[in-house]
């Protein structure tokens, strides 16, 4: 093993280690019973594990190319976790879509279920979860006493949720207790196991109650009541989930100009789906129309699956080579109490748990299609499955860092929002229902750029704009807005303009990083002329491993 590959095989083992919950999502084994702590102290010697690693790899003698690119991919990750912490964001690291709160709540739909043994560490890391919520509320409360909060909205946001986990919000049922009845249901038969079970599922609605209680006594009172963060915490957001510097107000004009042409291209589309009625008609047609449509949760699982797995057989060997382990996807429904949006979680390090994809279903028992179809090929193959599966299968040219830690948002979504169109290009999408849903989730994207610059950097909406122009952007008009241009359901919008405030920078990332995408992609066949062949580009393209933007520009120009 190469110097640079032993640094990083020794780094994921300390990150799972001081990381319990990272080390299930890795899938590295004997940790699954522990839980973090997310206390000032622990967050200082995660930094310091940074600085050590990289002067480690600042002495480390590279050997080849492979050495290289995952030398300078770690050495750029580390550098960004260190400008979060050294900005002590840790402080402020609440949000209603991701923090420790919800992190030690997912973590229980990522672990086995098979044996005693299984549920036996479900048990040890339930029980445990009030210990972690009271070192995550010590990182809080020094926030307090610095000055270095949130906005209202978020920890409002995050304290309803855990309602939601614990039962006590209106038509909820406890999420803990709902793993007592999984365990019931598990064909393990311990009695005193079960025990353990139903009093570790109690002591995790104690701890979860208690949060939502700190949440609401403690800590909206003293946050902040203004949702924009400004241009240097956006800056250093954007910086980190994309691993490149985006200019923030071409950017801005940027995303106006894409979301004007996904509307011309929806008006088009309309045409073909309800001539002379507009989109609005079109999609009041793909949203009633019952052969539209599937009925039932369990129906569209099934449907959903399928989809994954057609999608799978018919790529491989055609515009993909998917390694064998990255064939199998599990598709999923999300538990209730978390953010309306289709998520993706990885395969372990060994495979033994597949790639999923998860939907929250807000409660619907009825699906129209026309908008899935995009969506399942963002989430699942070909795109977050077929790039993150392949990075982890790929064992003998990527460093386990890169394998199980690395990447930025924007390489991350900027593939799947890639996908998609590819998906379009390769004609999958010639059903204009479907290629309006994609549309739509283009608009959607679009419109994201404008309002998280527009919204935490208080931009005002240009002139020429039929949608209130010369005005500052606020949260209000944000909502409104995305209601107007998104065209997904108000709920689902909602819960969109909650998260972008909480996790400034993010939500420009499908777009910044389908951009880098499609530009290499470009230059690529510019360069290669006639001999450009777009399944060799793609493997390629999935080899590289995680890295920021700027870094990958750099590598396709090497070519």
């Amino acid at each position: 093993m190469s110097q640079v590959f032993d640094i990083a095989d020794r780094y994921v083992e300390r990150i799972a280690e001081m990381s319990p919950i990272s080390a299930t999502y890795m899938g590295v084994p004997g940790h699954d019973h522990e839980m973090n702590d997310f206390s000032p102290e622990m967050s200082e010697a995660s930094a310091q594990l940074d600085r050590d690693t990289l002067a480690e790899l600042d002495t480390a003698r590279v050997e080849d190319e492979r050495d290289r690119i995952a030398r300078d991919a770690m050495r750029d990750s580390l550098r960004l976790n260190l400008d979060q912490h050294d900005a002590n964001q840790h402080f402020r690291s609440l949000s209603m879509i991701h923090s420790p709160v919800h992190s030690v709540r997912q973590v229980f739909d990522l672990m086995p279920r098979e044996t005693e043994e299984h549920w036996a560490n479900i048990a040890s890391r339930m029980a445990r979860i009030p210990t972690a919520l009271d070192s995550y509320r010590r990182t809080l409360e020094e926030g307090l006493s610095r000055g270095l909060v949130v906005a209202r909205r978020q920890a409002s946001e995050t304290a309803g949720q855990c309602d939601v986990w614990t039962g006590a919000a209106e038509g909820s049922a406890s999420f803990f207790q709902a793993l007592v009845d999984a365990f019931d249901e598990s064909g393990v038969d311990s009695a005193g196991l079960r025990s353990d079970l139903a009093a570790a599922a109690s002591t995790a609605e104690e701890g979860v109650t208690e949060m939502a209680r700190f949440l609401r006594e403690t800590y909206v009172p003293g946050a902040s009541d203004r949702d924009a963060v400004g241009e240097e915490r956006y800056s250093l957001g954007a910086r980190g989930y994309n691993g490149i510097e985006p200019d923030l107000r071409e950017t801005y004009d940027w995303g106006w100009e894409q979301l004007a042409w996904v509307e011309s291209e929806m008006a088009e589309t309309a045409e073909r789906i309800a001539p002379g009625k507009g989109v609005e008609a079109a999609k009041e047609l793909l949203e009633t129309d019952p052969a539209r449509a599937i009925e039932g949760e369990a129906e569209f699982k099934v449907w959903m699956q399928e989809l994954q797995d057609r999608t799978i057989a018919e790529l491989d060997g055609t515009h993909f080579d998917i390694p064998e382990p990255v064939k199998n996807i599990e598709a999923l429904i999300a538990p209730p109490g978390g953010a309306l949006a289709m998520y993706y979680t990885p395969p372990s390090e060994d495979f033994s748990r597949p790639g999923r994809t998860w939907y929250p279903t807000g409660g619907k028992t009825r699906f129209p299609v026309w908008g899935e179809v995009s969506i399942a090929y963002h989430e699942g193959v070909p795109g977050h499955h077929f790039h993150l599966g392949t990075t982890v299968a790929l064992s003998e040219q990527l460093s386990r860092f890169q394998r199980l830690l690395g990447g930025t948002s924007g390489q991350i979504e900027g593939w799947a929002l890639y996908a998609e169109r590819l998906m379009g290009e390769l004609g999958y999408l010639e059903n204009p229902d479907y290629y309006l849903g994609m549309l739509r989730a283009q608009a959607l994207r679009s419109v994201r750029v404008i309002i998280d610059i527009g919204m935490h950097l208080e931009l005002a909406i240009p002139d020429g704009q039929d949608f209130h122009p010369g005005q500052v952007w606020t949260p209000e008009l944000g909502l409104e807005f995305i209601i107007l241009k998104s065209h997904f359901p108000a709920d689902f919008v909602k819960s969109e303009v909650d998260r972008y405030l909480g996790i400034p920078g993010q939500a420009i990332s499908y777009k910044v990083g389908e951009r880098e995408w499609l530009a290499a992609r470009e230059e690529s066949k510019q360069r290669l002329g006639s001999s450009f062949d777009l399944k060799e580009w793609h493997t390629r393209a999935l080899s590289l491993g995680p890295m920021g933007l700027t870094q990958m520009r750099e590598e396709f120009r090497r070519e």
